[in-house]
């Protein structure tokens, strides 16, 4: 296997007494598809936290790249290489499709808000955000308001966000949650072609999408690794079977 990029050791959560992390080693691949699933209470989305900064961990290590990033703001994290989507959709439902592009490329810079205010610096960054929403199937949409695209296009839009900040790893929180057919099997190509270049860790309850991208799998429970793996040994693990769907199930 490739070097990890991304590590945790003994990596906890507490919440009030309750474990919603509890004990976590996890190696993520540099250049590997990573999915991190699980039954609904397993940890994935407090682990998914824990790894981009938005919780500090109540005990354990985070390091990226041999560099611990244990317990940093989400921003740190990010500048450092790390990008993530999120399960709910949090875009500004009146800016445009490109606006948004443009406004995550400038966050490196230092512009901060200012960048709204010339057009010149506007222009700066146009190129390369059509280009982005061209690669994520939405060179035909940059005009057009966040409010008014259609969810699996929404999606796709904040991929086209996360990857303008040139992300090393980018965590896709539940990416097909919600969508229909079409838009599963388009994400599923999507995401495909992003990860040239790049490792992606992905919570994921479709088990067709984990299928279909992941090269390991690491499934929770109660806040622990239950078993990890490739995708064939995983689902036919009878610890598996009993977790997603209880203990009757584990002897057929």
């Amino acid at each position: 296997m490739p070097p990890p990029i991304l590590q945790a050791r003994g990596l906890a959560k507490q919440f009030r007494g309750f474990h919603a992390v509890d004990g976590v080693d996890l190696d993520i691949a540099a250049g590997s598809v990573h999915a991190l699933v699980g039954p609904n209470g397993a940890g994935k989305s407090t682990l998914f936290n824990l790894l981009t900064g938005f919780l500090r961990p109540s005990r354990g290590s985070i390091t990226l790249d041999g560099h611990d990033v244990t317990g940093l703001a989400p921003d740190r994290v990010a500048r450092l290489g790390v990008a993530r989507s999120f399960q709910i959709t949090t875009l500004f439902p009146q800016v445009t499709a490109r606006e948004h592009v443009e406004l995550a490329l400038q966050a490196p810079t230092g512009l901060g808000w200012r960048f709204w205010r010339s057009e010149d610096r506007l222009g700066r960054f146009r190129d390369r955000a059509l280009a982005l929403l061209d690669d994520v199937g939405l060179a035909d949409a940059a005009e057009v308001p966040a409010a008014a695209l259609a969810y699996g296009r929404k999606r796709a839009l904040e991929l086209a966000v996360a990857l303008a900040l040139d992300p090393r790893v980018l965590l896709l929180d539940e990416p097909t949650a919600g969508m229909g057919a079409e838009d599963v099997e388009r994400t599923i190509a999507l995401i495909r072609a992003v990860r040239a270049g790049r490792t992606v860790v992905l919570v994921e309850h479709n088990m067709r999408v984990v299928a279909n991208l992941a090269d390991r799998v690491t499934v929770l429970t109660h806040g622990k690794v239950l078993v990890e793996g490739g995708y064939a040994e995983v689902r036919a693990d009878p610890r598996v079977i009993t977790a997603y769907l209880g203990e009757a199930h584990a002897d057929r």
